[in-house]
């Protein structure tokens, strides 16, 4: 597998990342090692997980891969903090929370390092100059190697990483983890210019619409499915439009043309978008995996590309291109 650098650094991953926010809930331990090894032998090696994906049980089974299963210098491991589910106060950022999450992250890892730590999202509560400190702290700790932000809107991560950049010893942002497929296209408006012109690299999660660009859901809903169930139906629905279904219907147009799978196609596009570094692809098992890392031989004729970005265009207008639009 190819691999790229991440943002303006001298870290390099490979052009498709391993997501693991089903492990511990839907893909128990087996099909995790399974996978892992999937993922290994096509020459992948970065590996994202964060410390609420099944209350910190992913976490546990990557360290628990890691303890004499897979030599710590074969993976690039990620996660995230500021995020606190059950709780009013839906994302924590303060200095002190996210230094102990990360210290309970590495433990559940069983390593002493992480070698990209991310902020889940932005806390409005917070001083951002507090919450960016953590990042400093961590990487001079020597805890993090890289840090990097996930779901920040346009203006927070050119804040953040214009903040980072502004005076020595503070630690560049790295990258953004943000959704981005051929269903959810709006972070070309602000988020992915913000990011091409700082130098931040992209790390799209759920490159596959939530599921829905494998074409499984266009004649029916599979009772197997994460759309049918009840945790993940809400998050699936809203790409069960009927815009969405005009997108699927042309990717698998597209697909049957070049005699590749829906899936190939879709993870070729947002791969080879500007400023994309590594899409985060997750799986439930090892078969499910295969069919996405499939898409590493697949390359898009310009025309292919042409006709599935006009299909799945998001709205424009003033002030994202000129301030005569509408």
């Amino acid at each position: 597998m190819e691999q790229r650098h991440l943002g303006r650094t001298g870290l390099r991953v490979s052009r498709m990342g391993l997501g693991t926010m089903t492990w511990g809930r839907d893909t128990d331990e087996h099909d995790a090692a399974d996978q892992m090894k999937a993922y290994l032998d096509a020459g992948g090696n970065l590996v994202d997980t964060a410390d609420v994906y099944a209350d910190g049980e992913a976490e546990y089974m990557i360290g628990r891969l890691l303890d004499g299963y897979i030599p710590r210098s074969e993976l690039v491991i990620a996660t995230k903090a500021a995020s606190v589910p059950y709780s009013e106060r839906r994302f924590d950022g303060s200095r002190g929370h996210l230094l102990q999450a990360l210290d309970h992250s590495l433990a559940r890892l069983g390593t002493d390092h992480v070698d990209l730590w991310q902020l889940h999202a932005y806390d409005p509560s917070t001083p951002l100059e507090e919450t960016l400190h953590a990042l400093d702290l961590a990487v001079t700790s020597g805890r993090a190697r890289y840090v990097g932000v996930s779901n920040f809107c346009g203006w927070q991560l050119a804040k953040a990483a214009t903040w980072q950049s502004a005076a020595p010893g503070r630690v560049v942002v790295a990258s953004t983890q943000m959704e981005y497929s051929l269903l959810q296209r709006g972070i070309e408006r602000e988020v992915l210019p913000a990011a091409l012109d700082l130098g931040v690299g992209l790390l799209p999660w759920s490159p596959l619409g939530r599921g829905v660009l494998t074409g499984k859901y266009r004649h029916a809903m599979p009772a197997d499915s994460r759309g049918a169930s009840a945790h993940m139906g809400p998050f699936v629905a809203p790409y069960l439009d009927e815009h969405s279904r005009r997108i699927v219907d042309a990717l698998a147009t597209a697909a049957d043309g070049l005699g590749a799978a829906p899936i190939e196609v879709a993870l070729a596009w947002v791969r080879d978008r500007p400023g994309v570094v590594s899409p985060i692809v997750g799986a439930r098992n090892a078969t499910q995996l295969r069919a996405s890392l499939a898409a590493e031989t697949v390359v898009l004729p310009t025309e292919i590309r042409s006709a599935l970005e006009d299909v799945s265009q998001p709205m424009t207008g003033y002030p994202d291109h000129t301030w005569s639009q509408a």
